[in-house]
């Protein structure tokens, strides 16, 4: 299991993967990233990021998130329901309402040599077709990747890899 980030086209859409090994014990990785309010220290400023749920946030199956972004400078808000939770395995949360035509984020956490492998994988579709894909190819595919490059650095400095 290679680190890296990968976004591949499928019929339906495509799914970015992130492969990340830090170099933390499963118990404290699952910690940091099972409290959602630690959300906006990985999220780049450019997104202008902010939780409006209360926190501290109970995730559980049915727990319901509500953000505000500014995605290529224009605000909107956000609600993911999370659809998974396995504590200490992994936990998804599923797009309501936001830009993308679909989004899932699957979180998974994994106890390795050497500390836990976390793997993000996004299943996403940009709206509007044709001009959907045309966007995904001239800017959406690497603002993700920039959004996701943020994350591996945030995460790093976080964990005390850097």
């Amino acid at each position: 299991m290679t680190e890296g980030t990968t976004i591949e086209r499928l019929d339906q859409g495509y799914v970015l993967t992130q492969r990340q090994l830090i170099a933390q014990p499963l118990e404290r990785v699952w910690a940091f990233f099972s409290a959602a309010e630690n959300l906006e220290q990985l999220t780049p400023n450019f997104l202008s990021f902010k939780i409006l749920t209360p926190c501290p946030i109970e995730m559980e199956v049915g727990s319901l998130i509500d953000y505000r972004i500014s995605l290529f400078g224009v605000p909107m808000t956000w609600r993911t329901e999370i659809t998974e939770y396995v504590p200490m395995e992994r936990f998804a949360d599923n797009q309501l309402k936001g830009p993308y035509g679909r989004w899932y984020h699957t979180h998974t956490f994994e106890r390795v040599e050497g500390g836990t492998m976390m793997v993000d994988r996004v299943e996403y579709r940009v709206p509007m077709g044709g001009l959907g894909r045309l966007a995904h190819g001239l800017f959406v595919g690497r603002t993700l990747r920039k959004i996701f490059g943020y994350r591996r650095s945030a995460v790093d400095s976080i964990f005390g890899e850097s």
